[in-house]
């Protein structure tokens, strides 16, 4: 899904296949590089919701993360014998990750995408509230709040559901943030994500199978979740190593803060989900808050 400052997929080393995938893309400006990536993470998203009616938002989240974790398994070969903290850190960060997937595709499958993302981006967006001392980021803070309370309640508003899977995904992906500064303290390059995507998708594996049971094997539905895998974690893990080589943590995370209204475009072209004019300024507000916010770090 969306990735954030201090994960591990920014610490990926300058080699091996990510790196060689990144390289294709030198030539491209930075700021179109992350954008490329936020892009290629929606669209992977609406792609995952069309797949709902074949495997269900579980079984989705399952393909998306033993696949996933299939590829970097093969790519970074992580060794299986760490210490116990390690241990614990991986599978804590791997729980939260799956955890974070499994209530995010249970949100989008009730509500559009763009709110779904919009809602989900108060999690990163309290990390970076809560960690500074600025009185400026308590008002960006009530931005953020004011335009998710318009979103749900303009228009008719959203299924409460929906609503509270989407907020459940912000706090996983706040406890994301927090766990990868542990991760990537006590694993290198991309083997410690690696091992994490195991977890996350153990703890996904029985919510998949009761959901969708045996359309997990059929080729079509497996096909369909590669495409899923490769545009929400390949693509974007490659694009992001290149551009954070030239640019700032703090440029990044400002195109990072485009995410909820990349989402709602992705949900209108790809799903054909027209958020309403004042749903729109609801976003907007959730993207200015991020930004304002993401400036002073």
């Amino acid at each position: 899904m969306v990735h954030v400052e201090g994960s591990p997929e920014r610490r990926l080393p300058a080699s091996g296949p990510f790196a060689a995938a990144a390289r294709a893309f030198g030539a491209i400006p930075p700021p179109a590089l992350v954008l490329l990536g936020v892009v290629s993470v929606q669209v992977g998203a609406a792609v995952a919701k069309q797949l709902f009616t074949l495997a269900g938002p579980a079984g989705t989240v399952t393909l998306r993360l033993v696949l996933a974790a299939a590829v970097l398994l093969v790519v970074w070969r992580p060794s299986f014998r760490v210490d116990r903290r390690t241990l614990l850190v991986v599978a804590g960060y791997g729980v939260v990750l799956g955890a974070m997937n499994l209530t995010f595709y249970q949100a989008i499958e009730r509500i559009p995408l763009g709110a779904a993302v919009t809602i989900e981006f108060l999690g990163p967006l309290a990390v970076a509230v809560l960690g500074s001392r600025r009185w400026l980021d308590g008002l960006w803070a009530l931005l953020a709040a004011a335009g998710v309370l318009l979103l749900t309640r303009a228009d008719g508003g959203l299924e409460l559901t929906g609503v509270l899977f989407a907020l459940a995904a912000a706090a996983c992906w706040a406890g994301y943030i927090l766990l990868a500064a542990a991760l990537g303290s006590r694993t290198s390059d991309g083997k410690g994500l690696a091992l994490a995507m195991v977890f996350g998708s153990a703890l996904a594996l029985p919510f998949g199978i009761a959901d969708a049971g045996a359309a997990l094997l059929d080729p079509v539905v497996l096909i369909a979740g590669a495409a899923v895998a490769l545009l929400s974690s390949v693509v974007p893990y490659s694009l992001e190593l290149e551009a954070l080589r030239r640019i700032p943590p703090r440029v990044f995370g400002i195109l990072m803060s485009l995410e909820p209204a990349v989402a709602a475009l992705a949900g209108l072209v790809v799903l054909h989900e027209a958020l309403r004019p004042a749903q729109w300024v609801a976003v907007c507000c959730v993207v200015l808050a991020s930004v304002g916010a993401t400036r002073g770090v």
